[in-house]
């Protein structure tokens, strides 16, 4: 069993294979490691290149067509047998002589997960750095996890961390998050970043509605994940409540003898309390729909990171069961 494993995704990458091979096996000379090279549906010589390259610390995997790099990373981390696991562009921006400081302060310092932060990063400013800036600022406001590059693929993990991620989608520019939501304790440390010289940036602008999307999932999974109804009832009890206030409102010109038949006021007020009670509704569904995800496949609504009882750190119960 290595005690590192290095997950690489590409995606019509033929050029940079055999250079970025060299520079991780001549970063990691003093290392037990083995390098998973996930192919996410290259349609140039990409596959071709890597068998090429390969040697015994080489794993291959070939998805059968073009999922994503978030399912390409999870299908990589799912073939990844080592201790520790390194997640790498396959572009060669991020530089694989990183990788073993930033394992280093993962195992002295007792962390979790290790985020690189390409400290000078070498992309157009106006198209790829200030967008990216914007995006890591907001993100950090709206879910709490201070990581200042979301971007950034290069990171160092504690296999149980990696294992329970949970990526699907496009869930990978968002891993601190959901590290966070396991308990992960989360450092970062600065990296070096190169210039692209082969190939193309998968990325574009219109990427920029994606994770807005995919952010309000984050929020949501951040702050309500295990508590539906509090998000769900709290708006429908509002809004129940100012349709109750209108409708008495007008009860009380009906009674009065004013003609409230013709008043948008009126229609405002049924919406809102047939909207509110949609929504207790929906956060009652939701807040059952946890309970038996947890209850039926026995799973904890907590996670335990270390036991340590006098000087021996014991497993936690949820790898025994594993």
């Amino acid at each position: 069993m290595p005690e590192l494993s290095i997950v690489i995704t590409v995606k019509n990458e033929q050029e940079n294979i055999k250079p970025l091979l060299a520079a991780v096996r001549a970063s990691m000379t003093a290392m037990d490691y083995e390098i998973i090279l996930v192919d996410d549906g290259s349609v140039d010589n990409t596959r071709t290149e890597i068998l090429s390259a390969a040697d015994d610390r080489t794993t291959f995997v070939e998805l059968r067509k073009h999922y994503g790099q978030s399912t390409a990373l999870s299908a990589g981390i799912d073939y990844a047998r080592g201790k520790y696991i390194a997640l790498l562009d396959g572009d060669l921006q991020n530089d694989p002589e990183d990788i073993p400081p930033m394992l280093d302060l993962l195992k002295k310092e007792d962390w979790d997960v290790v985020a690189g932060n390409r400290a000078r990063r070498k992309d157009s400013f106006l198209f790829r750095t200030l967008p990216s800036r914007i995006a890591n600022a907001i993100i950090r406001r709206m879910t709490g996890v201070y990581i200042k590059d979301y971007g950034c693929t290069l990171k160092v993990f504690r296999r149980e961390i990696a294992a329970e991620l949970g990526l699907y989608g496009e869930l990978h520019r968002f891993i601190p998050v959901l590290a966070k939501l396991q308990g992960a304790r989360i450092t970062q440390m600065d990296v070096k970043h190169h210039p692209r010289l082969h190939g193309r940036s998968k990325y574009g602008i219109n990427r920029t509605f994606k994770v807005l999307s995919d952010l309000v999932l984050m929020i949501f999974l951040r702050r309500y994940m295990q508590k539906p109804m509090h998000l769900f009832g709290t708006m429908g009890f509002i809004s129940f409540g100012l349709g109750l206030l209108i409708n008495l409102y007008l009860l009380a010109l009906k009674i009065s003898g004013q003609n409230i038949g013709g008043k948008p006021l009126l229609i405002l007020g049924l919406i809102l309390v047939l909207g509110g009670i949609q929504l207790i509704t929906i956060g009652i569904v939701a807040d059952i729909n946890i309970r038996t995800y947890y209850e039926s496949q026995n799973k904890k609504t907590y996670t335990v990171r270390k036991i340590v009882r006098g000087s021996h750190v014991l497993q936690p119960v949820q790898e025994q069961d594993a």
